[in-house]
């Protein structure tokens, strides 16, 4: 013990307590309602985003007969190239991709018809746009070849009326566009070979778009 000191004196009291911040305290408060705003928001807008349901849209008669013209649709195109294959040995389609854009041969866009963004209306207008265009290819393709000409015209035609499936439908909704939509520029072949590729590309194009298409039309065949 130090000289001096009393041993009989209370030691000092140690400083008391400081309260807590009010900022501190109303921090998590604030950060709940922040998150919950943000919750509700994010809510409203997806429930904004979410496609409208096929059952109130779309008949299911309408449905079924496109179904079943992409199912016909699409066998025609297998049997252009495996006429191709077999007749002039164009078995690989990604070998003539670097052709395919040397000849400008345009896709047609289905992102409106995909399962992330399946919408009804911009789905029904992409599968439109995109059956003219391969509507417009398949007439560039004429001339392809005499044994090929029957395939390619049962194919056109059965395009043609898979559009005016489409088509009538969406008047049937007013979704038809009172002006047709702009056709890409379409691409012009010198040479049999040129045509024949081009086939070869156009038909494996045309099936990959019907199965987004397909994958579309089924979901809203839903009940």
């Amino acid at each position: 013990m130090p000289s001096g000191a009393d041993p009989c004196q209370s030691p000092e009291p140690a400083d008391p307590p400081r309260p807590p911040a009010k900022p501190a305290a109303q921090s998590p408060m604030k950060l709940t309602a922040l998150q919950l705003l943000l919750w509700h928001s994010a809510l409203w807008m997806v429930q904004e985003a979410t496609p409208l349901g096929p059952a109130s849209s779309l008949p299911q008669s309408f449905l079924l007969k496109c179904l079943e013209q992409v199912r016909k649709v699409q066998a025609d195109g297998a049997a252009l190239q495996e006429r191709l294959c077999a007749t002039h040995k164009l078995c690989h389609p990604e070998e003539l991709m670097l052709l395919g854009h040397a000849l400008g041969i345009p896709q047609a866009p289905l992102s409106s018809c995909s399962s992330q963004t399946l919408q009804l209306m911009g789905c029904l207008h992409q599968l439109h746009s995109g059956l003219s265009l391969y509507q417009h290819l398949l007439q560039a393709l004429a001339g392809i070849s005499p044994e090929l000409a029957p395939t390619l015209d049962m194919l056109q035609l059965d395009v043609t009326d898979f559009a005016i499936s489409i088509w009538q439908q969406m008047e049937d909704l007013g979704l038809a566009p009172a002006v047709p939509p702009t056709q890409a520029t379409m691409p012009t072949f010198t040479s049999a070979f040129q045509r024949r590729a081009g086939g070869t590309l156009v038909a494996s194009n045309l099936r990959s778009f019907l199965e987004v298409a397909h994958r579309a039309l089924r979901h809203f065949a839903k009940p």
